[in-house]
């Protein structure tokens, strides 16, 4: 009995953190305006990418999911960017110089956005990201697409591409 009115009561307190705490991040089939001064001091404005099939990746270094992400991401960029396919990184590191190291040891040629706030970082917070790796995948109109494209990232990709 004891057992019971326990998980009877973490899941009301389950159930109000969720619906206190609700959703404020953008919908699928609708743009997002996210625009940065990515850490090579270039501008990146997600609007100016229409005609592109563009993935933002909220990730970190310190990130085990995210880091066996990678070499997924590199490959799909690697065979895909030449026909269209951006990547940009939101990185959710404290430590600049081991995101700078991780990108360049790993292939990762791509923007990052860092501010060294880790889950107070500006974009993520913004966009209501409470995990990592979260990846998201806008369509050459700019209209998000897929909350979750880990799986089967080239697969989605080369349909995008294709419309």
């Amino acid at each position: 009995m004891q057992d019971r009115n326990l998980y009877l009561i973490l899941g009301v307190c389950f159930l109000g953190f969720y619906f206190s705490h609700p959703w404020n991040g953008p919908s699928k089939g609708k743009p997002v305006a996210m625009a940065f001064t990515a850490t090579d001091g270039s501008h990146v404005d997600l609007s100016a990418m229409r005609g592109k099939v563009v993935l933002v990746d909220f990730w970190a270094t310190w990130c085990g999911p995210c880091m066996q992400e990678v070499p997924n991401v590199v490959a799909t960029y690697n065979a895909l960017h030449s026909q269209g396919f951006e990547v940009i990184g939101i990185s959710l590191d404290m430590n600049r110089s081991q995101m700078d190291a991780v990108t360049r040891q790993k292939g990762m040629v791509w923007p990052q956005y860092f501010d060294g706030k880790g889950w107070n970082n500006e974009i993520a917070a913004s966009e209501g990201i409470h995990s990592i790796p979260t990846m998201w995948l806008f369509d050459k109109n700019g209209r998000l697409s897929d909350f979750d494209a880990r799986n089967g990232l080239q697969g989605k990709v080369e349909k995008l591409l294709a419309q």
